[in-house]
């Protein structure tokens, strides 16, 4: 299933993000899952817990898609 997401402003942190869309409890359990390895930004794995994200660019976690797009 593909999430879309509106990016309010330039960008978004990549944590924030899992939390913001609802595929994270807390910004605790986004950072595990991003030092552990789980999350693919554009399909390929990212463990930068601040990344920032844009819109245009895919996120993948735990079965979901998230699309970001412009606010």
């Amino acid at each position: 299933m593909t999430i879309r997401f509106a990016v309010r402003g330039e960008y978004i942190q990549l944590d924030q993000l899992l939390k913001a869309s609802g595929l994270c409890e807390s910004g605790g359990a986004a950072h595990a899952a991003i030092a552990e390895g789980r999350v693919r930004v554009d399909g390929a794995v990212d463990t930068r817990k601040r990344a920032k994200l844009h819109p245009g660019q895919k996120v993948s976690f735990a079965g979901e898609e998230v699309e970001l797009q412009s606010a």
